[in-house]
């Protein structure tokens, strides 16, 4: 078992798991607030989302990690998760942002989601996680949970006929061009996950 995170590290932990949590139910009372559906429809369409189901993956655990229990702390899985947070941030801002023009509430929600979230997790992971041991074998880890969001994504898509993100929208884009961007999408996790590796390496001296 691994020693504890520090007092301030799991209060900030905790932190982040709340401002996770707000964000995804900011957005779901906007949302919902402007459609003449059930609350559950709203819900299962946000479920769609990369952004969405990978806030709340932060959300379940850096409120675990906010416990002052000993445990054993997969630090590949933690990275894996922030750098999946940093690439919902840079590709929202890089790609989508210009798609919505949010107000309200749904402004705070957008920007707890793909601003202050992923900035806040890297921060917490350089200062508390980044020079936990890490080895380039662990590389695998970061692509696993955008490879399965891709083949959730396309699944869902073939039976509805919704995608979430253009780049992945088999109704304007052929199936080559969405192979291909999922493949670069990829490949990019992995060069992040590089870089990942490489950060805590450097820290862990």
């Amino acid at each position: 078992m691994l020693p504890l995170f520090s007092v301030s590290a799991r209060r900030l932990a905790l932190a982040i798991a709340l401002v996770a949590l707000a964000s995804v139910v900011a957005q779901f009372l906007h949302l919902n607030a402007r459609r003449a559906e059930p609350a559950w429809i709203t819900a299962w369409d946000m479920a769609r989302y990369f952004t969405i189901l990978t806030n709340l993956m932060v959300a379940v655990s850096f409120a675990i990690l906010a416990r002052p229990l000993r445990r054993k702390v997969p630090y590949a899985g933690l990275a894996a998760l922030t750098l999946s947070m940093i690439m919902v941030g840079v590709i929202y801002h890089l790609l989508l942002a210009d798609l919505v023009d949010y107000t309200g509430l749904g402004w705070w929600a957008d920007h707890g989601l793909h601003t202050v979230g992923p900035i806040a997790i890297t921060l917490w992971w350089l200062r508390f996680a980044a020079q936990r041991v890490l080895s380039f074998a662990a590389l695998p880890v970061f692509a696993l949970w955008p490879a399965a969001y891709g083949v959730y994504v396309l699944v869902r898509g073939a039976l509805d006929g919704v995608y979430p993100y253009p780049f992945v929208d088999l109704t304007v884009q052929p199936p080559g061009v969405v192979a291909m961007n999922l493949a670069v999408l990829l490949a990019s996790f992995l060069l992040g996950g590089v870089g990942m590796v490489a950060i805590a390496r450097f820290a862990n001296r």
